[in-house]
């Protein structure tokens, strides 16, 4: 099994480093001949979501991504993915590949002095260190999307089809349970 991770921006080392720990092969995807190899799921690190929708523009990444997202490749957006993935942004008239059928917040929960750590319900793994860095929340969700975890009635995870979404940083946490997770969805 091999999974692709945008790497144009953001977190994405800190999520090669969670594959490895679970003997997971991937690659860096960094322009458009990175997809010329084969890979089994794409995760989509946190960042920032404008920037990181300009480059895959600019970097010819935006369309072949949307593509095979919507052709059913497995996705994993983590924060910046989140919002990458989200179809409407509240409080942004900029969405990006609008792949996953839910409303996002973009930095709900405030500015970098906003950010936390908290340990919280996941459906289907169990309490899981979360840690929320300049965060979004799903606020609103089709009926097709479930719900995996809220964090004070507000939705931190969900998942449509092969769509995994976190607002939270579970890449920074050491633990594994929710890369492991996505993977056994593959």
């Amino acid at each position: 099994m091999t999974i692709g991770i945008l790497a144009v921006q953001g977190a994405f080392a800190e999520h090669e480093k969670m594959l490895s720990k679970l003997s997971c092969e991937c690659f860096e995807i960094r322009s458009s001949s990175d997809l010329t190899r084969e890979m089994n799921g794409l995760i989509i690190p946190g960042g920032e979501s404008t920037v990181q929708g300009k480059l895959l523009r600019e970097l010819g990444l935006f369309d072949p991504l949307r593509e095979r997202i919507t052709a059913g490749l497995p996705v994993f957006g983590t924060r910046a993915g989140l919002l990458m993935l989200a179809k409407r942004i509240e409080n942004d008239e900029r969405v990006h590949l609008a792949t996953m059928d839910i409303t996002a917040v973009r930095n709900a929960y405030g500015r970098q002095l906003g950010s936390f750590h908290t340990d919280a319900e996941f459906k289907g793994i169990g309490k899981i260190p979360m840690t929320f860095i300049r965060a979004p929340y799903i606020s609103a969700v089709s009926e097709n999307v479930e719900v995996l975890a809220e964090v004070d009635g507000k939705i931190v995870a969900a998942r449509q089809g092969s769509q995994l979404v976190t607002a939270f940083h579970p890449e920074l946490c050491g633990d594994t349970r929710v890369h492991k997770y996505f993977l056994k969805t593959l």
